[in-house]
């Protein structure tokens, strides 16, 4: 089994046998246990000197509560086990994930990043403790049993034998297929009637209208019938297998017994051991059952431990070249009291290797203190640059540098606490204000957190609030607006106080005139800073050093902002448009 899948990285885990084998010892001493027993009550039913009943006397106490406690182990080391190996697994997915999710590269949604790091890390977790624990300990214990039957008399060990083929693959393979069948069934049904609430929700006024929403109603009811008699259907059938494996537990306990008996009465075997033999089998197929669920659990959960595996077992490159990888050795960043320049050297990007670069050829001097703004069309890629800078991207060709070092060999933590900002879909989380503008800086101070929030004119809107800093913000800001979300994740990057800043549409969601103010205030308290700027605005842009405009990822033109009016191109263009904008529809 591949090691780097999330089944093979628990086969290599030591607590996670050891919890297979605690698993198995409760149940082999609970099968003993009701084996001894059995012998024991049919023995002294005999009446034979206390003496031939000792060792059963003190194995049935033993094995009593050594049951207690190898039960109690098991659950202590499968929980820890399990438990261990989900947090290394999250550990994988996460760092595999880490370079994609803030810019959505790859084959991955933003959905699909949440997905692998939550729904589906939980399926593995179910795999683990309701299939593969179940299905190791039943194997364990079925071959002890069955080993130990064909000890006392083989021909009932190949009852034993069949009767837990049965229990234990059959009847679960029978299982996942049924589940197999019906989720896909209801799985249409579900889709059918989630289209049809969703028609009925958004387009009642238009179904109206047109005398329809009877007939729409009647389709819904419909499909939720079909859907019920799926469903009921489904548990009948699931119902049934449960009882099929009472049935083959029970035809397996009179088999054995019956062979038991008659080779009791030829004189083969002692009348203790056909009750042993008899009570025995049945707690071995006992164990079997739980199979029957993992089975129909198997096919609920397969999906998601196979996108998981997919994930860790798929080279580097799969998730997109672009993503950056960390270094073996990395070296120290600058020292805060040292200058930082940036360099880029005929730069080239890809996140398809079969498709257009997303930044080629690209030459940029960002010296201690320069500012320089990046503008042009959407997808012309501002973004990319500034995700490069910020090391969450490596270059397909060309060279980065920081202070003549090559960006690849720092950490990424490392230099992004010297190269960061407000980026392109910056995550707000569900918490309070207070939470989420300390994530740059945990220890920050409230005067700190006030000094950012009216940098961004943010703290008036804070003071209006009844709960203030502690207002909670809803998932990924939903309770905010987009331009007091922006605004946040701009104070965010101020508070972090990185030395060159990186600021990707800060104003984007803001009128024009708050637009205005919050990016000169926001370059005011960058001070001494670096500055990168990605933005559609040419408002503001006056005092850069220099403006490069971007098309099709390749630099078109570059210069001041009073050089680029004089010469004919996008941004001279792009100046005008918001000249006559701003004239038609003046601001205040």
């Amino acid at each position: 089994m591949n090691r780097s899948t999330p089944l093979g990285l628990a086969l290599r885990s030591r607590r996670l046998l050891l919890a297979v084998f605690t698993a198995a010892g409760a149940d082999l001493a609970a099968l003993a246990l009701m084996a001894t027993a059995a012998w024991l009550i049919t023995r002294a039913a005999e009446q034979p000197p206390l003496a031939a009943l000792t060792v059963a006397i003190v194995a049935v106490r033993a094995l009593a509560t050594s049951r207690g406690v190898f039960r109690y182990l098991d659950r202590l080391m499968g929980h820890d086990a399990v438990l261990r190996c989900l947090a290394e697994l999250r550990t994988r997915v996460f760092t595999a994930l880490v370079p994609t999710a803030p810019l959505g590269l790859g084959r991955l949604r933003h959905g699909d990043l949440l997905s692998r790091v939550v729904s589906d890390v939980d399926a593995v977790q179910d795999a683990l403790l309701r299939c593969l624990l179940p299905a190791a300990v039943a194997g364990v214990v079925s071959v002890v049993a069955v080993g130990a039957a064909a000890l006392a008399l083989p021909a009932a060990a190949v009852v034993l034998a069949a009767g837990l083929l049965l229990a234990g693959v059959v009847l679960p393979l029978a299982a996942a297929g049924l589940t197999a069948r019906a989720a896909r069934r209801t799985a249409h049904e579900r889709g059918v009637l989630a289209a049809t609430a969703v028609d009925l929700l958004h387009g009642a006024a238009d179904l109206a209208a047109y005398g329809a929403d009877r007939e729409v109603l009647r389709r819904a009811e419909a499909t939720s019938r079909r859907l019920a008699a799926l469903e009921r259907s489904t548990a009948v059938a699931g119902g049934a297998l449960s009882a099929a494996g009472i049935v083959v537990q029970t035809a397996t306990v009179l088999g054995v017994t019956a062979l038991a008996s008659a080779a009791a009465a030829s004189g083969r075997l002692s009348g203790p051991l056909v009750a042993a033999l008899a009570l025995g089998s049945l707690t071995a197929v006992e164990t079997v059952l739980p199979l029957i669920a993992a089975g129909r659990r198997w096919v609920e959960v397969r999906a998601g431990v196979a996108r998981v595996s997919e994930l860790l077992a798929a080279r580097p490159e799969a998730a997109g070249p672009a993503v950056r990888t960390e270094p073996v050795r990395p070296v120290t960043p600058p020292e805060p009291e040292e200058s930082v320049e940036l360099r880029l050297r005929d730069v080239t990007v890809r996140y398809d290797p079969d498709g257009p670069p997303a930044v080629s050829g690209v030459d940029l001097d960002l010296p201690q203190g320069r500012r320089v703004a990046l503008v042009g069309p959407s997808g012309s890629g501002k973004s990319t640059l500034l995700t490069l800078l910020a090391g969450f991207v490596a270059p397909a060709a060309g060279e980065v540098t920081l202070n003549g070092v090559p960006l690849e060999r720092f950490a990424g933590d490392d230099l992004r606490r010297v190269v960061g900002g407000a980026l392109a879909d910056a995550h707000v989380f569900h918490a309070p204000l207070r939470a989420n503008l300390r994530l740059a800086r945990p220890e920050a101070t409230e005067d700190e957190l006030r000094a950012v929030a009216e940098r961004v004119r943010l703290a008036e809107w804070v003071d209006e609030l009844p709960a203030g800093w502690d207002t909670v913000v809803g998932e990924d800001g939903g309770l905010l607006s987009g331009g007091q979300r922006q605004r946040l994740v701009l104070a965010r990057a101020l508070l972090a106080n990185p030395r060159v800043l990186l600021l990707d549409e800060p104003t984007e969601g803001l009128d024009p005139a708050t637009a205005d103010a919050v990016l000169a205030d926001v370059l005011a308290a960058a001070g001494g800073r670096t500055v990168l700027l990605a933005t559609h605005r040419l408002r503001g842009l006056e005092e850069f050093d220099e403006i490069v405009v971007l098309e099709g990822g390749r630099v078109l033109q570059r210069g001041s902002h009073a050089e680029l009016l004089n010469q004919p191109g996008y941004y001279r263009d792009r100046w005008q448009a918001e000249r006559l904008a701003e004239t038609a529809y003046p601001v205040g």
